[in-house]
């Protein structure tokens, strides 16, 4: 093997396994390639040393027979998951310095079962975003080019999905909120999954929405992200959002065997306008899962049209009540003015802190939630994202997953949304509408477009019924035949 960073994590999980390999030897491989990758700004935190303590601590646990799924694999970490001593801010300036003294549960579970960090992960900030243009820390780049134009990763797990693609981490934790793993696993020709809200604990993850954000994987394919998945996953009483339900073997779930099954067609996501070369690939999964002995059944989701205002009011929502705790007082940035009191000092901090998408979320967030217009925006937003709920709900009454396109593009250059709020939005058309209801999904890379750049398909499942997301995902992936990879063109 000449170049470890090219394996998947199944494929390396059975040479470690072997003795074929060492845990030390893919580290320092990764390593070496995070380093090389410098121009992706994917990586905001390298923590070099760290990863290679816990490779030899793997190596040691593959060669007493105590290895699981994840054991000495190298894996980055989106910066929204607090990391003991490790820096981690949501690449937001106002947590600028901030070392948690506590570990994320999503990633103890990681370092539980031997798994190895690479470092922290660029992303918009406080998970912000579409495009990964509002990190404190500069955008991070695609590692799939239009042509000599750089083009965005998606966001707000763009360091997440650039890792991955880009061949410097084997796998990389993630967050949605409105499609954030989603979208951009569709920019980059990745493997996303998101799993039902309550599945993977949120305790030590910075908070953007707390009623939508949820853990996930980025991989390189099924079952990479079946083994990834069944690592974080799980209860944890530290959450009470947390649900007590046991984690199933994800990855024995990869059957190929969809026979029989009912997959829904929502005739609301054919949107006017939507390029010709999604269209055509919504077709070709239909016809996929249709050679697969699958039956395609057209469905209604009348109240899709409502998911991205609605979501644009529930999340900014949340988000100013969160971020209300950022003060500068206890910790992170501190921004004082000469004579100026108490006041003019949250005033200062929160200013210089806080980048301008940011501040717009707090700004539309505190709108409606205040007085005279909670009844009218947050209440009545509430209310139509439970009448989203339902209509999901009628439909898989009838169906066993759903398919649909993830994103309406293919991924955009630097600064061609970027002064157009309501046109990035509209980037989470597809995705939004799951992440309301809570339900499971993922992206599969299905095909490229005419400029050569990875396009995805979304298949959506049961609250709880992840088995049947990565089944239907693992047939889609094998018709598909994605084998494309981005020149490295960095190194």
């Amino acid at each position: 093997m000449t170049d470890l960073t090219k394996l998947k994590i199944a494929e390396a999980r059975d040479l470690l396994a072997k003795g074929d390999i060492t845990s030390r030897e893919l580290t320092e491989a990764h390593i070496a390639a995070v380093e090389a990758a410098d121009d992706l700004n994917a990586y905001i935190e390298k923590t070099p040393e760290i990863a290679l303590s816990q490779a030899d601590a793997a190596d040691a646990k593959i060669k007493a027979g105590d290895a699981k799924g994840m054991t000495g694999i190298p894996v980055g970490i989106k910066d929204l998951f607090s990391t003991k001593g490790v820096h981690t801010q949501a690449c937001s300036h106002i947590l600028e310095g901030f070392k948690p003294e506590y570990e994320s549960t999503v990633t103890q579970n990681l370092w539980d079962d031997g798994a190895v960090m690479l470092g922290k992960l660029n992303m918009d900030e406080f998970a912000m975003g579409s495009s990964n243009e509002t990190s404190f820390y500069g955008p991070v780049k695609n590692p799939w080019r239009r042509g000599d134009t750089d083009t965005v990763p998606g966001g707000s797990s763009g360091g997440s999905v650039a890792s991955v693609a880009g061949f410097t981490a084997m796998g990389a934790t993630a967050s949605d909120t409105g499609g954030s793993i989603r979208q951009p696993a569709s920019f980059t020709g990745t493997f996303g999954f998101k799993p039902t809200y309550g599945r993977c604990s949120r305790y030590g993850m910075v908070a953007f929405a707390s009623s939508l954000d949820q853990a996930g994987t980025i991989t390189r394919d099924v079952r990479d992200g079946a083994i990834m998945m069944e690592s974080i996953a799980g209860f944890d009483a530290k959450d009470s959002t947390s649900v007590d339900i046991s984690v199933p073997n994800f990855e024995a779930a990869l059957t190929g065997d969809i026979r029989g099954m009912k997959i829904g067609i929502p005739q609301e996501y054919h949107l006017a306008g939507m390029p010709g070369e999604i269209e055509a690939l919504w077709h070709k999964g239909i016809e996929w899962l249709k050679a697969a002995g699958a039956e395609v059944v057209d469905i209604n989701l009348p109240h899709t049209k409502y998911a991205l205002p609605t979501y644009y009011i529930v999340a900014p929502a949340e988000a100013s009540s969160n971020l209300a705790r950022y003060d500068g007082v206890r910790y992170g940035l501190r921004e004082t003015v000469d004579g100026g009191g108490l006041a003019d000092m949250y005033e200062a901090t929160r200013a210089a802190g806080f980048g301008d998408e940011v501040k717009r979320r707090i700004m539309i967030g505190t709108y409606v939630l205040s007085a005279g217009y909670y009844d009218a925006y947050y209440l009545k937003a509430q209310k139509v994202r439970q009448l989203i709920a339902d209509d999901f709900k009628r439909a898989f009454a009838k169906v066993d997953a759903i398919l649909t396109p993830t994103a309406p593009s293919a991924a955009f250059a630097f600064g061609e949304k970027s002064d157009d709020p309501l046109a990035m939005y509209l980037n989470d058309v597809f995705t939004v509408p799951a992440s309301l209801a809570g339900l499971p999904g993922s992206s599969i890379p299905a095909g490229l477009d005419s400029n050569g750049l990875p396009l995805g398909l979304q298949i959506l499942g049961k609250p709880w019924d992840e088995e049947t997301v990565f089944k239907v995902s693992g047939v889609l992936e094998e018709a598909a035949g994605f084998t494309s990879e981005p020149e490295l063109w960095w190194r």
